[in-house]
């Protein structure tokens, strides 16, 4: 298998926008939005499919809590879809918001900053 892109980020070797982090999950912006403040959910063990997660509810419980903290933010509703397909490593998308209001092009480092610093999750 070639170098998984999401287990470089979680050994550190590419940089992300980090919006929580534990001893077993990493959540981050995703660079490609289609919603703005879209992140991912990723267990930081390489695991490429959801269902294959150990212990799959504690990583549902991430996703909740970080789902929670947006709504409490933005007075909106959060989506999440599941995916495993464009990165063989398993993911959660969180999309912040009713529907999707960009089309998936690169945001920029500011709009990046931005939603981190408005988003991220204290332990």
């Amino acid at each position: 298998m070639d170098k998984c892109i999401f287990c470089e980020i979680v050994a550190g070797n590419i940089p992300c926008y980090k919006i929580y982090e534990d001893e077993k999950y990493l959540v981050f912006l995703d660079l490609f939005p289609r919603t703005s403040s879209q992140m991912l959910v990723i267990p930081k063990v390489h695991t490429e499919w959801v269902w294959d997660v150990p212990n799959l509810g504690e990583y549902y419980e991430v996703a909740g809590k970080v789902a929670r903290h947006i709504r409490q933010i933005t007075g909106e509703p959060v989506r999440q879809m599941v995916y495993g397909f464009q990165v063989p490593h398993a993911h959660i998308q969180i999309r912040p918001g009713r529907k999707n209001d960009r089309d998936g092009s690169q945001a920029t480092e500011d709009q990046m900053k931005e939603w981190q610093k408005k988003f991220a999750v204290t332990k």
